[in-house]
């Protein structure tokens, strides 16, 4: 006789209607989220990865190790060897409104990308997108900003320094927002399983929809403002603010919480501390833009608004999180649209949400996949009529 199966967690009437937030309805090996550590990466903290080649971290949510020297060589010539976007993307691309969100355009894109390149393997398709969302990402931002067409890639370079360089951001500089773009790519891959967008990725792909379409879902669902768009509420909320001064910054604090305001960049569904990647990125502004008033404000931000929200009994979590800086350090580089930073976004979430559609599609029950996703609603308000 079968084991009974472990209870995990009770279904009552107060868990409908929640968004289910907090109901188990799956495993992930690739990610978790605890409330005091953080993110981590098939177990390895965040802080010990954020330094690292982004496509060891790639490789690692992929195959759930870190590889050696000579694996991840291997990794990055078999990117390399997909070649490049389909020169009929960017046909589509340029023919699409301007003052379209990017994150439409990132959302065609890859309808276009699935349309005239899949293989309708989800692990080679997976490897595919990975290889081209750099490219695809850079057009989007040359042609949406009239930066000129887009540029060839080195793909030599690797993942993110050729990003940089097919972005070419008009008086920007490579090397600092390489640097940058690094940490946030490694920074944003993965979060979990259960967060919007990872979970709408594998609810699609469950359907057995390609992986194209499957992540075209996953960013619609980042594009949301309550979910992949709160770096530019960030930014947003520090250029309001317009000063770095403690006393000044503490003053405006109180008054947006007096008015019933929310303080942009802090507080998170999970954490009980401050997030490990906002930890990095205010390091690492130190280190590329200490000077820039905009990071300066957030610099202050940081400590004041802890202070005040430690105040409010209600405040589970007064911390800051990764949205509280990243816009701030964004603008610093060059990169003056907060609009397009949902497609950055974007752009690193593709390739963890690709390995855990794999994993759920390939790999699950001993290759059969997790089920088509099919969760119950309870029918009311519907008495028999007739």
């Amino acid at each position: 006789m079968a084991d009974a199966p472990e209870v995990l967690f009770e279904i009552t009437s107060a868990h409908l209607n929640t968004g289910l937030r907090g109901v188990p309805v799956g495993t992930t090996r690739t990610s978790a989220v605890h409330p005091d550590r953080g993110v981590s990466y098939v177990g390895y903290p965040i802080a010990e990865l954020a330094d690292k080649d982004p496509e060891e971290v790639v490789y690692l949510l992929l195959e759930r190790e870190l590889p050696t020297a000579d694996q991840v060589l291997r990794f990055k010539t078999n990117l390399r060897s997909r070649g490049g976007v389909d020169p009929r993307v960017f046909d589509l691309l340029r023919k699409l409104p301007r003052d379209a969100h990017p994150m439409e355009w990132l959302e065609i894109g890859l309808v276009a990308l699935g349309m005239f390149s899949k293989v309708g393997d989800f692990a080679e398709d997976a490897l595919n997108v990975i290889a081209w969302a750099p490219e695809l990402v850079a057009g989007i931002f040359r042609i949406r900003s009239g930066w000129g067409d887009p540029i060839p890639g080195r793909p030599e370079l690797g993942l993110v320094e050729n990003f940089v360089h097919m972005l070419s951001v008009p008086g920007g500089d490579p090397a600092r927002l390489a640097r940058l773009l690094r940490v946030f790519y490694v920074l944003h891959l993965d979060h979990g399983g259960g967060n919007l967008s990872t979970f709408t990725g594998k609810a699609v792909a469950s359907g057995h929809a390609d992986m194209f379409a499957s992540l075209t879902g996953a960013m619609c669902a980042l594009s949301g403002p309550l979910h992949g768009r709160a770096n530019q509420d960030g930014l947003a909320f520090v250029k309001k603010i317009g000063t770095a001064d403690p006393d000044e910054v503490e003053h405006f604090v109180r008054a947006e919480l007096a008015r019933g305001g929310k303080i942009f960049g802090f507080g998170h569904a999970v954490l009980r501390a401050e997030d490990p990647r906002a930890t990095i990125e205010y390091a690492l502004g130190e280190q590329i833009c200490p000077d820039d008033p905009l990071f300066q404000t957030a610099r202050t931000l940081r400590s004041v608004a802890v202070k005040v929200l430690r105040e409010y009994e209600k405040v589970s979590n007064p911390y800051p999180n990764v949205d509280a800086v990243s816009g701030s350090l964004l603008h610093a580089m060059g990169l003056t649209d907060p609009s397009t930073y949902t497609v950055l976004f974007g752009l690193a979430r593709i390739s963890g949400i690709a390995a855990q559609i794999v994993d759920e599609r390939v790999n699950a029950r001993g290759g059969r996949g997790v089920p088509l996703y099919r969760p119950r609603y309870i029918a009311v308000g519907q008495p028999p009529r007739g």
